[in-house]
């Protein structure tokens, strides 16, 4: 099995937190949904005939695209790969994008998972990101796309943001489970270099929450979450039963995707590819059949590293056999004798045959997963 990624790199404006790859050049939608189509089709020998499981529409802002965008894209997937083995269409959206006229529009496509980017319910720390939503909008959105058959529904939250409180968070937590979405990811924020929300920092117009803070928001995130049903399946990633992301499930079990689109990833078990973050260097490339991109072997210690970081993060963890079998005995007993102290101090435990954090290793996992990887000389 196998997924696609597709990145739609339109935005009307953009968040001062921001520092994946978009634009505001609008005016080159349909060139680029017309090359968007011709790399999925030029590359569609990347999967080598692997079934297609997921696709997700990421961004950037895909609820920028309109219906004729999508059915295009949608056709061109048909044709390339086929759709009758996906289990999980997913489209991010603004919660201001999905009007009543939008929501209905999405429902007559093959869509089945709307991830819709809140980050907070607080109306004046929406604003200083720069969000094009209020809380209002956000709540209002998520009833649109009920009334319109959405039945798998995720939301994004940010936690550590500027001025966070205690109080602030649990009443994000409590927003966010009184609309019984599926699905809850929340992330601490990070100021990413380059971005405005890092030069605030840089500048002191705002403070970053300190490391005590930090702690107790996590904290309350998993208590709150597991007290009203939802499954901690990832470090940062919350579901009901049966609604885990599939498609960001296959990045961390290594399963092959093809990513299409300026800045979009693939994976093919051996290798990275990553195209050229420009749209219009992008469109170019495409439009001249000379796609503009960047790959990376892997080595079996990359390889190996990639599977730690990725597997550690999961509650399922660390496979033992697949460890073994898929790299070899030496890296094998090398995160074994890494693990035993982590073990002995209760902050790794072994189920079976899967090497897991226990709560108390989630807070220091960064620290673990780095201890376990493996550094050539």
């Amino acid at each position: 099995m196998a997924g696609i990624y597709i990145h739609i790199p339109f935005c009307k404006t953009r968040c001062i937190y921001c520092d994946f790859y978009s634009t505001t050049r609008s005016d080159l939608k349909q060139r680029y949904i017309n090359a968007l189509c011709k790399e999925l089709t030029m590359r569609r020998n990347y999967l080598k005939n692997e079934a297609v499981r997921t696709i997700y529409f990421g961004g950037g802002t895909p609820s920028q695209l309109g219906e004729e965008d999508f059915r295009q894209v949608f056709d061109t997937l048909s044709d390339a790969y086929g759709l009758d083995t996906c289990e999980e269409i997913t489209l991010e959206a603004n919660p201001d994008d999905l009007t009543e006229d939008y929501a209905a529009m999405l429902s007559r496509l093959p869509f089945n998972r709307i991830s819709m980017g809140i980050q907070t319910f607080d109306d004046a720390t929406l604003r200083l990101l720069n969000r094009r939503h209020n809380a209002g909008q956000a709540i209002e959105a998520v009833g649109r796309c009920r009334r319109h058959g959405f039945r798998n529904i995720s939301i994004d939250l940010i936690y550590g943001l500027p001025g966070e409180t205690d109080e602030r968070w649990e009443h994000d937590l409590r927003q966010a489970i009184a609309l019984d979405v599926e699905h809850i990811s929340a992330y601490h924020l990070t100021y990413e270099e380059g971005t405005p929300l890092y030069q605030m920092l840089q500048t002191h117009r705002i403070n970053e929450v300190d490391e005590d803070s930090s702690v107790r928001f996590f904290t309350t995130l998993m208590d709150t979450l597991s007290t009203f049903g939802y499954e901690h399946y990832e470090i940062s990633n919350f579901c009901k039963p049966g609604y885990h992301s599939r498609h960001n499930t296959s990045y961390w079990q290594g399963i092959p995707y093809l990513g299409c689109g300026p800045s979009a990833h693939s994976f093919d078990k051996y290798s990275r590819e990553w195209n050229i973050p420009s749209l219009k260097k992008y469109i170019s490339s495409i439009e001249s059949k000379d796609r503009l991109y960047e790959k990376e072997e892997l080595s079996l210690t990359t390889h190996y590293n990639e599977y730690i970081m990725t597997s550690l993060r999961t509650r399922l963890g660390i496979d033992l056999p697949t460890l073994r079998t898929r790299f070899s005995q030496a890296l094998s007993d090398y995160c074994t004798s890494m693990a035993t102290p982590y073990l002995k101090s209760g902050k790794l435990k072994q189920q079976d045959t899967h090497l897991q954090l226990t709560r108390e290793g989630i807070f220091v996992s960064d620290g673990i997963i780095s201890d376990l990887m493996f550094v050539e000389e």
